[in-house]
């Protein structure tokens, strides 16, 4: 089984987002093996289609640049490479992010683009297995858990790439103990 460790950075603002939709413009993912071995890297940006523009909070916040997205492609492309780097059809996979809210995004995504989204399971939530893993009742945060657990945090915080690289450190650590 391949694991699939992501991080999603979506367009963000102080409050309420603009005709309530919130969209993914950056993935990030390592594919490991049973072994603990990376297999590959995705790293995309997304060029949102209902709020064009980011927003000077969401810039700030992910360093992701206005031209980052403008150049990219739309989600539908973007999912189908990530599709096929997963390997959906020829291998068996599990993903796993820190939270649930990223497979939410996944989902949403989806459906916005009239994509089937029933490829997106299996899913384990790292985070609540982390604490459960810990008997912790705290939720910490991913940068927190990971100079924790003595790793540096590397890359840059709020980037889908560099959150995906850091909890791929915790899931090899950790990768004979999550419950799969």
């Amino acid at each position: 089984m391949n694991f699939i460790i992501y991080d999603l950075e979506a367009t963000c603002w102080r409050g309420r987002p603009p005709k309530g939709v919130q969209e993914i413009i950056e993935i990030g993912a390592y594919k490991v093996n049973q072994y603990g071995e990376i297999l590959g890297i995705f790293e995309r940006f997304i060029q949102p289609s209902v709020n064009k523009v980011l927003s000077g909070f969401c810039k700030q916040l992910t360093s992701i640049s206005q031209e980052d997205v403008d150049r990219a492609d739309t989600f539908p492309k973007v999912e189908e490479d990530f599709r096929e780097w997963v390997d959906i059809y020829d291998e068996e996979y599990m993903f796993c992010s820190w939270g649930a809210y990223d497979k939410q995004l996944l989902i949403n995504d989806c459906v916005l683009h009239n994509l089937d989204p029933d490829w997106l399971e299996p899913h384990k939530d790292l985070k609540d297995e982390y604490h459960d893993l810990k008997k912790m009742d705290k939720h910490g945060g991913l940068k927190a858990t990971v100079k924790k657990e003595g790793f540096e945090f590397t890359g840059v915080h709020h980037r889908a790439i560099a959150d995906a690289e850091n909890l791929a450190k915790i899931f090899m650590k950790y990768i004979d103990e999550w419950r799969i």
